[in-house]
């Protein structure tokens, strides 16, 4: 069983697809975070090709941001190349992406574990050789039938879920800083907690 680290993440990779046809999609949430992030860093992409994809680099944080540009069932290879090149091991590296199995509006970060059928992380497992590495999972919901997933995910969500889905990269970036300080248990306990909704009482 792997001991789960508790070293700061040094590469963050957001997961989805190249393109303006895929850019408002639900499979391009990691995307939308990785940007979101850069934002808050105050860092730009640049496309470097021997990585197959755009990057960053947040030097204060000692953090690089990358968005392969190899489609999702590629990712791992961008994401494989860029580790070997800088010796960076698997449980230092954090995936962004879009999860099937959590309604919009919700996040999970985890550690290793299954896969859940998402195409991107079998490709970065492949890669990386391993399944232990992070993962800051964004709900994007299921549409019940899985003969419509590939359609489900490459279409953007209605207005309400979008507008969720951005809530939920508002909460985690507010935990950042703890990510960044290598706390990510205590991140994962506040990312992990169901968000009551707006007409809930509190407990």
């Amino acid at each position: 069983m792997a001991v789960t680290p508790i070293r700061a993440p040094c590469l963050l990779a957001g997961l989805g697809n190249p393109g303006s046809e895929y850019s408002e999609t639900r499979h391009n949430a990691g995307f939308w975070f990785c940007e979101r992030l850069a934002q808050k860093l105050n860092v730009q992409f640049t496309f470097e090709s021997r990585f197959h994809g755009f990057l960053a680099h947040a030097r204060e944080a000692n953090l690089w941001l990358l968005m392969p540009q190899t489609y999702m069932n590629d990712s791992g290879r961008a994401i494989g190349a860029f580790a070997r090149f800088y010796r960076i091991p698997p449980g230092e590296i954090l995936v962004a992406h879009d999860e099937l199995d959590i309604p919009p509006g919700q996040t999970r970060l985890k550690f290793g574990g299954g896969l859940g059928g998402h195409n991107g992380l079998k490709s970065t497992a492949t890669h990386l050789g391993t399944q232990d590495f992070w993962r800051l999972r964004f709900g994007i919901g299921h549409p019940g039938d899985r003969n419509e997933v590939i359609s489900y995910v490459l279409k953007p969500p209605r207005t309400e879920a979008r507008e969720q889905i951005e809530e939920a990269i508002d909460r985690a970036l507010a935990q950042w800083p703890l990510i960044a300080r290598g706390e990510l248990e205590k991140a994962t306990q506040h990312l992990n907690t169901r968000p009551k909704p707006a007409n809930e009482e509190p407990t």
